[in-house]
């Protein structure tokens, strides 16, 4: 018992009446007594739904070091970033039906492992498009409307110094770039079709 609140962060606590604890610290405390019998997998059905941050960061913590201790975790989530953090493998599911499965990084190349950059801008927005789309790792150029472009590349990071001069140079004047790389919620996205939702 006290290797497990220790583990979970309730150490402290220990000797007083759970009607006194949080919410956070009661769904801490549910996660101790599934670890009590020292299980080679534990299930946990989103365990950070409704808690505070400082319980969440508690909770991800002690399943992290879970795997150290030999406990398999089969870890469901609608937290992409949780998953992210957590999972060695990871299966996508839309409507019951397993759509992808993989690490992470083979997930990501489902999309084809593109980022995007988001050029918000004005000028000559229609000129900074053509220029753009002869450079090397530009697979698409989009307008958004009169208020910018979104590039789809190979390697952001690394073109984005071009791209940004190229866009000038073009008379296009920037407000605001950004840069996203592919995550597991863009993965959801493009297999599913739609936003993650409850």
């Amino acid at each position: 018992m006290d290797s497990v609140l220790d583990l979970l962060g309730l150490a402290e606590r220990a000797g007083e009446q759970t009607k006194k604890y949080s919410g956070g610290m009661k769904r801490r405390l549910n996660i101790g007594i599934g670890l009590l019998h020292r299980p080679r997998l534990l299930i946990l059905d989103e365990p950070t739904v409704g808690v505070d941050p400082q319980s969440r960061n508690s909770i991800l913590e002690a399943v992290g070091n879970l795997s150290s201790e030999g406990t398999a975790v089969l870890y469901t989530t609608h937290y992409m970033e949780e998953a992210e953090r957590l999972c060695d493998r990871i299966a996508i599911l839309d409507q019951g039906r397993v759509q992808a499965e993989g690490t992470r990084d083979e997930l990501i190349t489902l999309t084809g492992g593109l980022d995007q950059i988001t050029l918000v801008g004005t000028g000559r927005i229609t000129a900074a498009a053509e220029a753009l789309r002869s450079l090397d790792g530009v697979h698409r150029v989009t307008d958004s409307g009169g208020t910018g472009l979104m590039l789809t590349v190979t390697d952001g990071a690394a073109l984005l110094a071009g791209i940004v001069t190229t866009a000038a140079r073009s008379g296009m004047t920037m407000a605001s770039v950004a840069v996203t790389r592919p995550d597991l919620e863009s993965v959801f996205l493009h297999l599913t079709g739609k936003a993650l939702r409850d």
